[in-house]
């Protein structure tokens, strides 16, 4: 019997990361980037937004990516603002605001133990008092306006951001081929899901495929939902931590052998 494959739908960029730790823990894993990240359609408006920074109250990174890509229009030289908070949802939004130079005592974040989502978020921020203060949110070209809704029934006034954009996936050969693959071998592969909208991707790419036998991990109710609701029989949910998916797929491993 072949070793299971785990199959990392991320973006390419946050996907090779959880590849090759998979992969280190004796795994044998693969990306298939169901999302494709392109910078923002406006680029000034986000070198804009860089230039009034200081006059913001809150900023909220909705992803890694978001972070990545309103920084890489950061003007040289620019820091940024002592007493300014970024929003973050989870850890690797986290550590991407660190790794582009946000101090983490400037860091707003779910507390320890809790899920990665935007209501944790909120817990940690509801109590500070937002009435009449800016509150800007980083984000593709659309997204969950739960949180807007909360600053604004907080009393703050909110704008969002579009620093990069979320496209579906065009298939190279590689790709291709394990999406075929997994198919044929639903038992010898399990689809590791941290958005929705990489399984409504999936559909899109094959309409006609039945994923009744097919098994999913999935990084938040919502996206065990849309997975059950793909037609995939098998969703096991996890946190959206690496240690969490390792120890998964390493006991989905183990009913293997």
């Amino acid at each position: 019997m072949s070793p299971l494959c785990v199959i990392v739908t991320r973006p390419r960029a946050q996907a090779e990361p959880w590849v090759q730790a998979l992969r280190a823990s004796g795994l044998q894993a693969q990306a298939l980037a169901l999302i494709d990240i392109a910078p923002a359609p406006d680029a000034a408006t986000v070198e804009q937004a860089w230039q009034r920074l200081a006059s913001l109250d809150f900023v909220m990174f909705v992803s890694a990516n978001a972070a990545e890509h309103f920084f890489a229009r950061r003007p040289p030289g620019r820091a940024w603002p002592a007493g300014l908070l970024a929003g973050s949802t989870g850890q690797g939004t986290t550590a991407a605001l660190q790794a582009c130079g946000v101090p983490p005592d400037h860091i707003a974040q779910p507390a320890p133990g809790e899920p990665s989502e935007s209501e944790a978020l909120w817990r940690q921020v509801a109590a500070q008092g937002w009435g009449g203060r800016r509150v800007l949110i980083v984000r593709g070209e659309d997204g969950r306006n739960w949180l807007a809704q909360q600053f604004e029934q907080a009393g703050a006034a909110v704008e969002f951001l579009v620093a990069y954009q979320r496209r579906p996936p065009v298939l190279d050969e590689p790709s291709a081929r394990l999406l075929a693959a997994a198919l044929d071998d639903p038992q010898g592969h399990v689809w590791v899901f941290s958005s929705s909208e990489a399984v409504a991707h999936l559909q899109a790419l094959r309409p006609l495929a039945k994923w009744h036998a097919s098994r999913a991990v999935a990084t938040h109710p919502r996206i065990a939902a849309a997975a059950r609701s793909a037609g995939f029989a098998q969703v096991l949910e996890v946190p959206p931590e690496l240690e969490a998916l390792l120890a998964c797929c390493a006991h989905l491993e183990s009913l293997r052998c």
